[in-house]
């Protein structure tokens, strides 16, 4: 069954994430958001909890590593809205598939 017919709307052609409204948007986007500020907050006053450190080290390779491959695919679909790439590679960067995914549900 197509999605159109079971009243599902996609953020974006070939997207898995489906559309929602702002709110919930500006929700998903707030997770990485979070993610920056916990490495913020880890560089300037590195954790001693062997724990935290670990959480760090994840979150720095999801914020960075992921992010950064995240870029070729957000640039295709933000030119397709008319939006720079260097728009498009700053915005992924801080926030995602979470950004690129969501284009047009909620604030660019």
């Amino acid at each position: 069954m197509n999605a159109a017919r079971n009243g599902h709307h996609y953020a974006s052609a070939g997207s898995a994430v489906p559309a929602t409204n702002p709110a919930a948007v500006l929700a998903l986007r707030s997770i990485p958001v979070l993610g920056w500020l916990f490495l913020i907050v880890g560089v300037v006053r590195p954790f001693r909890a062997r724990w935290l450190r670990v959480v760090f080290w994840i979150d720095a390779v999801l914020s960075v590593g992921v992010h950064a491959a995240q870029i070729p695919a957000a640039r295709k679909v933000a030119a397709q809205r008319g939006i720079s790439g260097r728009r498009a590679a700053v915005m992924t960067m801080l926030l995602g598939a979470t950004w690129w995914k969501t284009l047009g549900e909620g604030r660019r």
